[in-house]
């Protein structure tokens, strides 16, 4: 352990022990590259899960993390759609299955927990990662290094940081980066629960008025329940005894699960879009919340922050074996704008046309649905899209090592 003035050296620093960060790291130090991660185990468990697409599977099985998840991990074979909004123009149930465009499954639900727990004994693996447990204070740009200033005591200094430090991300704050923001008058309750009935590795979403009320597996007669509420009625809804939540949650799920019963644990999170304005300058790449936020829709989040981790450790490995560091940060921020900016976009207007009361908006969003239902191409163009952007895939995501 260095003691705590002395000011230490890496070629990349990582700011942040989440999920993103640590797989930024973890694809780093796979390549070679000096990586050091200051971050702390969170606090308090991380009740929530993540539907991780086929794409965030392949690079956690390229990095090595995924054996440790499987065991853990639910298969997601079919996404159902149906129209629980009550009004007028509905749309048709819509099934999407992973068998039509050759795949076993979309992706695997698993909970945080065993997650960051997979991706922290995999980082303990390599040679070239160190970790800090520890937190960022501040971080001072230079002309050659960035250097970080740690709560401990003692600082980092690096040519590169990789900032995975959240939503209120320092480090992007210190390299003068703005973002573009606005909420929406909507919150999420996320929770995880048992039930009675089979759910078929089938994660069924539920269209409603104030939002998506979906229900996605979990190993075993379990699912996690991301629901998306006007911002009262989830206090309201989250305060609820087990029983009386546990009644409501198979009310609104119309009992297609059987009886239910909530475990301990459970979130209400507001719901906000933010995008910085740039991925990446002033020695700093963003990655994660870091560098976007999104409504828990379509499973785009954590699966967006992945595949910035990814493409950074492929642009910073290819430019050590280059010897060309120049244009890190500008090519960065190139490949990943269009693939964040079409995401935001989609789960934006997804998420609007339910709120809209005006009736062709609703009609829009219903022939949309009616469509993919009716035309194989049309539905399985989408799958794939919504699985692999079209935009540049980081070669993790198609299981090449960097």
């Amino acid at each position: 352990m260095a003691q705590k003035n002395a000011v230490q050296t890496a070629e990349v620093a990582v700011i942040g022990g989440g999920p993103a960060g640590l797989t930024a790291a973890i694809a780093l130090a796979s390549a070679g590259v000096e990586t050091v991660l200051v971050g702390k185990p969170p606090a308090k468990p991380d009740n929530r899960t993540t539907a991780l697409l086929a794409g965030s599977v392949t690079a956690l099985e390229t990095l090595g993390a995924w054996p440790r998840c499987l065991p853990y991990a639910a298969p997601l074979r079919v996404m159902r759609i149906i129209d629980d909004t009550g009004r007028l123009l509905r749309a048709p149930e819509v099934k999407f299955a992973a068998n039509e465009i050759g795949l076993e499954a979309f992706g695997y639900n698993i909970e945080n927990r065993h997650l960051a727990a997979a991706l922290e004994a995999r980082s303990g693996e390599l040679p070239a990662l160190r970790r800090i447990e520890d937190e960022a204070l501040s971080l001072a740009i230079g002309a050659d290094a960035a250097t970080v200033r740690l709560k401990g005591g003692g600082e980092l200094s690096a040519p590169l940081v990789v900032a995975a430090d959240g939503r209120h991300s320092l480090c992007r704050a210190a390299a003068g980066i703005e973002t573009d923001e606005r909420s929406y008058p909507q919150s999420a309750l996320a929770l995880t629960f048992a039930h009675t009935r089979s759910h078929g590795d089938i994660s069924t979403e539920f269209h409603t008025p104030t939002g998506p009320f979906t229900l996605v597996p979990l190993p075993g007669l379990r699912s996690s329940l991301v629901w998306v509420l006007d911002p009262q009625e989830a206090e309201e809804i989250a305060a609820l005894d087990d029983a009386a939540l546990s009644a409501e949650i198979e009310r609104r799920s119309h009992s297609i699960l059987g009886k239910v019963e909530v475990e301990p644990g459970r979130g209400v999170f507001p719901l906000t879009v933010a995008t910085a304005r740039t991925f990446g300058q002033n020695r700093v790449a963003l990655v994660g919340e870091a560098a976007h936020t999104l409504p828990p829709i379509g499973a785009q989040g954590l699966n967006l922050g992945l595949r910035d981790a990814a493409m950074i450790g492929e642009l910073v490995a290819q430019a050590r074996r280059d010897g060309d560091a120049a244009r890190v940060l500008a090519r960065y921020h190139e490949l990943r704008r269009q693939d964040v900016g079409l995401r935001t976009l989609a789960v934006d207007l997804l998420n609007r046309s339910l709120l809209s009361e005006f009736l062709p908006v609703q009609g829009a969003r219903g022939f949309g649905l009616y469509l993919m239902d009716r035309i194989g191409p049309l539905r399985r163009a989408v799958m794939r899209e919504g699985l692999a952007p079209a935009a540049a895939q980081p070669r993790l995501m198609r299981g090449e090592a960097l």
